[in-house]
């Protein structure tokens, strides 16, 4: 504890972003440049030492937040990088990504703005590339076993990267041309660019694993013939089925799932394409479903050009402070919150009707009607009560030749046949089945990430990557594995 009194004297302040008129005009993230190094050390100096760190208990990784929030502040830059790595094997990914729920359980979130604690692991990890502190790790000597990891999204990639560093011969499959799943093609650029996972990948490559881009299992290579040409398996494709809008009109051209509409400008930003097919170019928008992959397409939307842009959300507005009753301490509350997507399309006010930058609240899709020629015209929605009953009389229709649909995935796709030829089994929920040990039914073949846990957080998923990696490691060794496991298939956030 750097400063005794920093969280007395020092107000939280975050990474500042760019200014909404100019970053909406290009794909760069959304942050000021080098803007966070001057203020993280201060920053770091309002962690209190608590004694009891529940910041801790809310990351699944179990990072170890007062060390390096400690070293931070005293610029021990080396020694914050070796805390951070030592239970995060990408922490300039959650450092942009992650929701942070440690910082709801932050002591002093209780009566206070929390630590920045993000901001700090973002500002360490970046620092850590530039001064060479995250060099190639490749194992002192090779096992002689081998390891297929289905798929390249963070729990594949954390799972890899563990069994690669403790010696074993790993090669990774990745059904896109290009390594790195949904963080490759899901998350737009201006919430990461593409460098920082390049940058870990070919770190990845140093150190030995394997890759096998445009090799969707299941199609290309026959899964049980891939089982038997390993010692182990690992599938971690994640949760990619879709889950569907079931009302009148869904058939019309014009309505796509959020996963179609995104990795397109992904491709654009690649320059693999020079626009993209689904363009909201002049179009009226209409995204359904209010979580980050909304927002996601909302923040594309924008930079696009599109005429009007609004997202729906079924739940009512939140407030701006956390319902003690409801949502206790630590656990992370739902509570208003403003993404950069957000605040540009407040500012640019690109949905004059919504109740809250582009967001109507408690609103619900009743059908869409069609514009003479086959492709969608109009949404037609209704206000919702907290049971989500339409409320009579609140009918309304917007404008829309562009709908998206973000609502969430519930499990593997099952439709590329990898489960099918496995033999693997399903949980009721339509997720891979597994034991206490990540072990599916299949001898030798394990399960890991969003595919089997359900869609959850990129912390999560990298938790379960590492865990997994121990896993496998004790069924390939025999003996108990030095590898770290944070978290058991059956652990979950808290909640009360």
């Amino acid at each position: 504890m750097a400063d005794p009194k920093g969280f007395l004297t020092t107000p939280r302040e975050e990474w500042p972003r760019r200014p909404v008129g100019e970053r909406v005009r290009d794909w760069n993230e959304v942050y000021v440049p080098g803007a966070l190094l001057p203020i993280v050390s201060p920053q770091a100096d309002r962690c209190m030492d608590c004694g009891v760190p529940f910041c801790h208990q809310a990351c699944p990784l179990g990072n170890l937040i007062p060390e390096w929030n400690d070293l931070v502040s005293r610029e021990d830059w080396r020694a914050a990088a070796d805390r951070l790595h030592a239970t995060n094997n990408f922490p300039e990914f959650t450092g942009r990504l992650c929701p942070a729920p440690c910082e709801a359980g932050c002591v002093l979130a209780i009566n206070q703005p929390a630590v920045t604690i993000k901001n700090v692991e973002c500002a360490i990890a970046d620092r850590a590339w530039e001064e060479g502190f995250a060099p190639p790790a490749p194992p002192e000597r090779l096992s002689g076993r081998t390891v297929a990891v289905i798929g390249s999204g963070p729990a594949g990639l954390a799972a890899a990267q563990q069994l690669t560093r403790a010696g074993h011969t790993v090669a990774v499959y990745e059904r896109d041309d290009r390594i790195g799943g949904l963080m490759r093609y899901g998350i737009p650029e201006f919430k990461m660019e593409k460098r920082h996972l390049e940058r870990r990948v070919e770190q990845m490559r140093a150190e030995g694993t394997k890759f096998r881009p445009s090799t969707t299992v299941g199609r290309d290579v026959d899964a049980a013939e891939l089982r038997a040409r390993y010692d182990a398996v690992v599938l971690a494709t994640g949760a990619t089925a879709w889950r569907e809008l079931a009302v009148p009109g869904r058939e019309l051209a014009g309505i796509h799932q959020a996963m179609e509409y995104l990795p397109l400008a992904n491709r654009v930003c690649e320059g693999d394409l020079g626009s993209s097919p689904l363009s909201a170019a002049g179009r009226h928008v209409v995204i359904v479903g209010g979580g980050d992959t909304g927002a996601d397409c909302l923040g594309t939307a924008v930079r696009e050009g599109a005429a009007s842009v609004t997202q729906l959300d079924i739940y009512a507005q939140p407030g701006s402070e956390r319902d003690e009753d409801a949502e206790p301490w630590p656990t992370y509350p739902k509570v208003y919150r403003l993404s950069a997507a957000h605040e540009e399309a407040g500012e640019l006010r690109t949905a004059p009707a919504a109740d809250a930058d582009a967001r109507l609240f408690a609103a619900s899709t009743l059908r869409f009607s069609g514009d003479g020629n086959g492709r969608v015209g109009a949404l037609h929605l209704v206000e919702v009560d907290a049971g989500r009953r339409a409320v009579p009389g609140t009918e309304r229709v917007l404008p829309a030749d562009l709908v998206l649909l973000a609502l969430g995935f519930s499990g593997p796709d099952r439709e590329d046949g990898l489960v099918a030829q496995l033999g693997a089994e399903l949980s009721p929920r339509g997720t891979l089945a597994r034991d206490a040990g990540f072990a599916t039914n299949v001898p030798g073949v394990f399960a890991a990430g969003d595919a089997a846990r359900g869609q959850s957080l990129i912390v999560w998923a990298i938790a379960e990557g590492r865990a997994v990696a121990a896993a496998v490691d004790r069924y390939l060794t025999g003996a108990a594995s030095r590898l770290p496991a944070p978290v058991t298939p059956y652990d979950r956030p808290m909640t009360v």
